[in-house]
């Protein structure tokens, strides 16, 4: 799925676009043993309940692509006859209302998952007339294409606020307000089927983790039986340590600079053409990027196997996971220097009488602690 074809689903959770009827979920302890269960009419809700309990479902859809939301593929076998495409596709027929399936899927969302304290599964259906779109971008509500039908699961967790003080104006008093439970933003969560090119595309599924150093894999193992790529960050680490370990004494700043502004042009090319498609890059087309960053060929050869070694020989990354593309931050010790990306040029590094220095190039005032000094 595209950005553009998430927002369009996202837009949906509002009372007054979506077609959600009711909402199923259950209340999990730590010792992940199941509370409460429940089935929620959302048309039985008072407003202000219902718009809050559809914010929260919505947050699994927000998030950077790539990162936060990464796309499940199911292979032909599986959407055969793989238990859990057949788990998912028997929960999306009837909408839910099958407390079998239903309850299955919490056991598997249950065992599998990891984390901490109490939490909600929700678990809701919608189904969308997707309205013919023309060339111009406007939809025709009278012209839908199409009934796209999707389950969305949000894992949230159940936190404890802490205690406070409030003043009451209708009496003009300060009262104490105990400690609550309350629903936190979804941890994780997914779509199901998937939403491609503005259709129903049973071979996927739409994916979501908060955290960009821990997504899960044994929720996506039970849920999809499908793998996962390692979470964003261990992908930047990861990255990091090839590119250093491949250009040995050539790792040098300038080569850094360079990389990081051939990946923050690649991003800004690809939102400038507004391309749909999102935006991935191989260890081949890596390694090539190198070679125009003055990188000897031999050096960019072992990146591109050292790259398929780690990741995988055809698998494609997000530029956005491998650098930081809106600043640059250089690190020695307890000096940290940051820069705009835009701005690398302003860094050197230089030998001098046998100790390493980095120097910043001052165009503008200098100040310590907001104290403009001079030179």
């Amino acid at each position: 799925m595209n950005e553009k074809e998430i927002a369009e689903i996202r837009r949906r959770f509002r009372a007054d676009k979506s077609n959600i009827t009711h909402v199923r979920g259950c209340y999990v302890n730590e010792k992940k043993e199941i509370v409460s269960s429940f089935y929620q009419p959302v048309a039985l809700l008072p407003q202000a309940e219902s718009e809050a309990l559809l914010t929260i479902l919505k947050k699994t859809l927000t998030g950077t692509l790539g990162k936060n939301l990464v796309d499940i593929s199911f292979a032909t076998q599986q959407v055969v006859d793989g238990p859990e495409h057949k788990l998912l596709m028997g929960l999306r027929a009837n909408a839910l209302r099958d407390s079998d399936g239903v309850d299955a899927l919490f056991q598997q969302i249950i065992q599998a998952l990891d984390m901490e304290g109490n939490y909600l599964i929700l678990l809701t259906c919608d189904a969308y007339d997707v309205p013919y779109r023309g060339k111009d971008g406007e939809d025709f509500d009278d012209g839908a294409t199409e009934v796209y039908t999707y389950i969305l699961c949000s894992v949230c967790p159940v936190k404890m606020t802490k205690p406070a003080l409030s003043f009451a104006v209708h009496d003009n008093a300060f009262h104490n307000l105990s400690p609550d439970w309350v629903i936190a933003p979804p941890e994780l969560g997914f779509l199901f089927p998937a939403f491609d090119e503005r259709s129903t595309n049973l071979y996927g599924a739409l994916y979501y983790t908060r955290d960009e150093k821990n997504n899960h894999p044994q929720f996506a193992k039970a849920v999809f039986n499908a793998p996962l790529l390692m979470p964003a960050a261990a992908q930047r680490d990861t990255f990091h340590t090839i590119l250093e370990e491949s250009l040995a004494e050539d790792c040098r700043y300038q080569v850094v600079q360079a990389v990081n502004d051939q990946l923050r042009e690649l991003i800004s090319e690809h939102k400038e053409n507004k391309v749909r498609e999102p935006l991935t890059i191989s260890g081949g087309a890596m390694g090539q990027m190198l070679t125009h960053c003055g990188v000897a060929e031999e050096r960019a050869d072992d990146f591109a196997q050292r790259y398929s070694d780690a990741f995988g020989p055809d698998t494609r990354l997000s530029p956005r996971n491998l650098a930081d593309t809106r600043q640059l931050e250089i690190a020695a010790g307890e000096v940290k220097i940051q820069v705009s990306a835009q701005r690398g040029d302003l860094v050197q590094t230089r030998l001098i009488d046998g100790e390493r220095y980095i120097l910043v190039r001052a165009e503008d005032m200098v100040t310590v602690n907001g104290v403009p000094i001079n030179f």
